[in-house]
Parts: C-alpha cells; sequence; structure tokens
C-alpha cells in the first residue's frame, strides 16, 4: 500500500512539475490480479484498484498501515466496475457487476472477493474507501438507478450528465460520496466554473480516454493555480483547499469521490472566473 501524506498549499507553490505528480497524481490502479492501494492522509481516503484476469482478487487489509483485521474493520467501500461484465461477493452473497455499476460495502463485511466473467475481458474495479463510524448496508446500484444531473453546453464545451451513486438522497454511507460524470461527445471541460470545499476532500478517476489523450487537471488554490498531466484511468488527489478542474483533447468519463465532515453535495464555495490565477 502506497503512502501519500497532506500538503499545505504554502508547499505546494513551491512544487515543480515531478513533485506534483509525485504527491497527487495516482499512475498506476489497475495491474492484473493484484489489489493496487493507495492511502493518502488526506482525510484517509484510499484509493484503488482490483483487476482479476486468471483467478479472483480479494479486498486484503495491510495490517501494518491500516492497524485492523480486515479491510473494512473500521471502513467503507464504494465500487465501480469501469470494465467488463464480473461478479463482487461479499461475505458469500454475489452481486453481479455489469459495466459502469456500482457497490456499496459497509463497515464490518469480512471477505470481499472481486471476479471477471472472462478473463479475456476482465472486470475493472475502481474502489474509494473512508473510515466509518457505523454500519450501513451493502448495496448496488447500475447506471440507470442513480440521480443524474444535466449540467452545461456545448458552447461552453462542457455539456454533461452527473450521476450521484452513493450520497445523502441515494445509498447510504457515513461519509464517503461518490458519482460518476460523463461528458457530451465534443464537450471537454469539467467542473469549470471551479470551487473548493473546506470541508471536504476529493479524489478525480479519469477513464474512457483514446491512447494518446490527455486531461489537463487544474488543482491548487484558485488565486494559485497549478496543473497535472493526467492519462487513461489515472487519478489525481485533491485536497480541499484545492480546486479540482480539468480540460481533455477528448471527451472523457471521470468517477468522483468525496469524504469530510459532510454529504451536501451542493456545499461548495463557488470560484469567479475574475478571480483565477
Amino acid at each position: 500500500m502506497e503512502i501519500r501524506y497532506a500538503a499545505h498549499p504554502d508547499a505546494v507553490k513551491q512544487y515543480d512539475t515531478t513533485r506534483l505528480r509525485d504527491e497527487f497524481l495516482i499512475e498506476q490502479l489497475f495491474v492484473a490480479d493484484q489489489l493496487t492501494l493507495c492511502y493518502s492522509h488526506v482525510d484517509r481516503f484510499i484509493v484503488g484498484g482490483a483487476v482479476p484476469v486468471k483467478g479472483t482478487v480479494k479486498l486484503e487489509a495491510d495490517t501494518k498501515t491500516m492497524g485492523a483485521a480486515t479491510f473494512l474493520e473500521r471502513r467503507e467501500i464504494g465500487i465501480i466496475n469501469v470494465g467488463a461484465q464480473g461478479t463482487v461477493t461479499v461475505d458469500g452473497q454475489s452481486y453481479v457487476m455489469a459495466p459502469k455499476d456500482c457497490l456499496y460495502v459497509g463497515r464490518g463485511a469480512k471477505e470481499v472477493v472481486f471476479a471477471s466473467d472472462n478473463a479475456a475481458a476482465p472486470a475493472k474495479y475502481y474502489l474509494n474507501s473512508t473510515p466509518a463510524h457505523q454500519t450501513y448496508p451493502t448495496v448496488k446500484a447500475a447506471i440507470s438507478e442513480a440521480t443524474p444531473a444535466h449540467l452545461g453546453s456545448l458552447d461552453t464545451s462542457n455539456e454533461r450528465t452527473i450521476y450521484k451513486y452513493i450520497h445523502a438522497g441515494g445509498i447510504q454511507s457515513c461519509q464517503l460520496v461518490m458519482g460518476m460524470t460523463l461528458l457530451k461527445k465534443g464537450s471537454m471541460w469539467n467542473t469549470m466554473p471551479c470551487h473548493t470545499h473546506n470541508r471536504r476532500s476529493e479524489v478525480y478517476f479519469y477513464f474512457d480516454m483514446p491512447e494518446d489523450g490527455v486531461v489537463f487537471h487544474l488543482m491548487g488554490e484558485p488565486q494559485e493555480t497549478r496543473h497535472v498531466v493526467v492519462r487513461n484511468e489515472q487519478g489525481v488527489i485533491s485536497p480541499s483547499w484545492s480546486i479540482h478542474s480539468g480540460v481533455g483533447t477528448n471527451s472523457y468519463t471521470f468517477i468522483w469521490g468525496m469524504a469530510g465532515e459532510n454529504q451536501v453535495f451542493d456545499d461548495m464555495d463557488a470560484v469567479a472566473m475574475k478571480d483565477l490565477k
């Protein structure tokens, strides 16, 4: 399990490109037949991926890092399949996971096992986990069952639909909020005009991008912006003080996950375009 520490905004002003990428970019989340995890001290977020090909992959705890016998002893997790169809089994109960299906698993589940239906076209499970203070039921939701919100327009190159899976009005959780944004063909901007939310951190995961496509992910304080070049199936950690926005060379899809002291989706501090620097 890789460990990332929190960074003060004054320190980030001095970072070069390599340091920015080392601190905030998660370059490889999917490795065949492995569980890949990144533990961030920003709201104790764990970001990960599992790709079962030759066999199953288990959600296992790094007992030294987590101080727990099982991964979900004191945590909850959101799982979204960004690959082909597969199955997630939670304490003996199996859930068929089609592409873009989401599964929430609450605190206390002892065994979570990931599988693919076809080794030639494996499932790819993207994971967000946060600390939990109580147990909520395990719930699966297809994208058709998520709460949609249509935003933007082609005139501003940001026509998109936001699908909320785990949130106050959907799948219940302790603090994890999770969903997916699909950009319309011809749109390339996300989350612009931008915002911050001092009460929550966020992680973006970009996918459905061509091999030679990139997203210029914008971060930093609104008056001290920076950018990180992100490629397909990579993630970016966004501290509470940072904006989180981006523009791609093509349309793309991204998953957003949030953790913090509340789950109010609209709890954000808008940044006027004239104030960006």
